[in-house]
């Protein structure tokens, strides 16, 4: 009668392949996974403000010379109006750009990611203070706005 011969490295081989990978997924659920998506903590009042700022991107504003973003220098206040929406009443798609690319640790990248199509509308909500943010239409480069964020003084 023939006897099964066992190979003892092929089953210790095993067993620390299944170990490493257990290692690597706990790793990646306990460590590198929840790093990746902490947002910062920010007040109920920041990310829920009094009220929006609405910018108009009036019609005709693909017109150089023409006003575009109105206000064209706006002011956004912490707690106040720190929700920022972009209209789009122009008969043509804009977008909505900054010049230098600006981060909010929240919100991510500020920046339309794409057209804003006539009707539709770029929303954006500002957590931080910052000095005035310059940003321009891609498509139409002479259309360019400012916006500020300033902490409120309540």
């Amino acid at each position: 009668m023939s006897e099964a011969t066992s190979n003892h490295a092929y089953g210790i081989g095993m067993i620390a392949l299944l170990v490493g990978m257990s290692a690597s997924i706990v790793f990646y659920t306990s460590f590198y996974l929840p790093e990746s998506l902490l947002r910062p903590s920010v007040s109920e009042h920041i990310l829920h403000p009094e009220e929006m700022l609405t910018i108009d991107i009036v019609e005709g504003a693909l017109t150089e010379g023409n006003e575009n973003y109105v206000p064209n220098k706006a002011t956004a206040v912490l707690t106040q109006n720190n929700h920022v929406v972009w209209v789009n009443h122009d008969s043509t798609g804009h977008t909505v750009t900054p010049s230098h690319r600006y981060t909010d640790s929240y919100s991510g990248s500020f920046d339309s990611d794409g057209v804003i199509l006539p009707g539709e509308s770029y929303e954006f909500i500002f957590t931080e203070e910052h000095e005035p943010i310059d940003y321009f239409c891609i498509p139409h480069p002479w259309m360019t706005g400012t916006i500020g964020v300033e902490r409120s003084r309540f």
